[in-house]
């Protein structure tokens, strides 16, 4: 009797586990559930629609560090798929990916669509069944089957089920999963930007720097990178790391709190003070406002000048120490008021799911319930942006294919 897998999720993970397993064991009927109207959503609007498919990062240890939650179960996983793996996937089917100086990987036709395609074409190459509008309301296993019921009263029966469905922004939404016996570490947000509302820093909308620190006041959590300003507060890769590796804390102080800036990652306040002299007496008779010789945008120096209360057609030579010091000050530890966050829609993750000590890394199996796998991120494993969580979502659903396929 033909066996059935049930994927419960038609995203990146889901999908990558359906192909994969439909064609390493063709007598495998594979059917992918899908809860809204769209396959791969995410998939389409990655990368400002051209797809962050993975990362140039090849050493399975440096690549382990780029996630704030998982490291120690992904230096399992990474060993069975990692990223060289993926490259070749899609190359062997005719997709080649391309590295950016920053490490993040597209397809070379910087398409998103060229990724769905792909897998959509796999899916039909290897009769991977596909159910829009399914969503799963509950799952009972018995000594042999497990038994899915979706929304709409439908019940369906499987031999193997992989949940596939991403994260979920509310624990009771795990609620069908925890009656399986699993528990969910508490979600919470990962990947937002920063709102800050009182500050005047938002009028230098579309200004950015291509590195910058940014601390989070009185924590560890620091962060260096490119930094945007945007009408609402602050975004860019900088913003978006610090916000995963302080997701639990950041959640705990309720958005609200304070960061310090470092405009010149190169400087700290001790030794732009020993450099300073050199600067008035290279500069002496040079407005202020004209020469800025830290190459920062020059609507941050005035507007960064403007909160130090120095008038932009002083010159060097004039600047009196007062207004010297706060100028320093808010070059490089600059104080910022938090109050609230604002989703980075394009790349939203969250912190939290299944909890992996209940998770086989080698077999993406749950070691509660026979039969029942688990692949992307509805475990507790979410990387920072630049093309991890991707990463994560072949990888797992890569090894629960191969599980599944081969009945280990």
């Amino acid at each position: 009797m033909q066996q059935k897998l049930i994927v419960i999720g038609g995203g990146a993970a889901g999908f990558f586990c359906a192909v994969n397993a439909a064609r390493q064991n063709p007598s495998l009927e594979v059917v992918i559930l899908e809860k809204s109207s769209k396959l791969l959503s995410k998939v389409k609007v990655s990368g400002g629609s051209r797809c962050n498919t993975t990362h140039a990062c090849f050493d399975i240890g440096e690549l382990t560090t780029k996630y704030p939650r998982g490291k120690n179960f992904l230096k399992k996983t990474f060993h069975w798929f990692n990223t060289s793996d993926t490259i070749e996937w899609y190359k062997e089917r005719g997709v080649s990916l391309k590295a950016e100086k920053d490490g993040r990987m597209f397809p070379v036709t910087d398409n998103s669509q060229t990724i769905i395609d792909c897998l959509l074409n796999e899916a039909t190459k290897y009769k991977v069944g596909v159910q829009l509008n399914a969503d799963v309301r509950e799952i009972k296993k018995d000594a042999v089957f497990f038994t899915i019921t979706l929304s709409n009263e439908t019940i369906l029966q499987a031999d193997y089920v992989c949940i596939a469905c991403g994260g979920f922004p509310k624990l009771s939404q795990f609620d069908w999963i925890k009656n399986l016996g699993h528990t969910i570490e508490h979600p919470v947000p990962s990947l937002f930007t920063f709102n800050i509302p009182a500050s005047s820093i938002t009028q230098l909308m579309g200004v950015s720097v291509e590195k910058a620190i940014v601390k989070v006041a009185d924590t560890k959590l620091a962060e260096e990178g490119p930094l945007l300003i945007t009408h609402w507060g602050l975004s860019g890769p900088v913003v978006l790391r610090l916000s995963a590796w302080g997701a639990r804390v950041l959640e705990e102080k309720k958005y609200q709190f304070n960061i310090l800036i470092n405009w010149l990652p190169g400087y700290n306040e001790q030794t732009l003070r020993e450099q300073w002299d050199g600067l008035r007496s290279q500069f002496s008779s040079q407005k202020i406002g004209n020469k800025n010789p830290f190459g920062l945008p020059s609507r941050l120096w005035l507007y960064l000048l403007q909160q130090s209360e120095v008038n932009e057609e002083m010159r060097w030579a004039e600047l009196p120490s007062k207004l010297q010091n706060k100028l320093i000050q808010n070059l490089v530890v600059q104080r910022l008021e938090v109050r609230g966050k604002t989703t980075f829609k394009e790349e939203f993750v969250t912190c939290g799911g299944v909890k992996l000590s209940e998770i086989d890394a080698n077999t993406m199996e749950s070691k509660l319930v026979p039969g029942l796998y688990f692949a992307g991120e509805i475990m507790d494993i979410d990387g920072i942006t630049g093309g991890f969580n991707f990463q994560h979502a072949w990888t797992s659903g890569w090894i629960a294919a191969r599980a599944i396929a081969e009945g280990i």
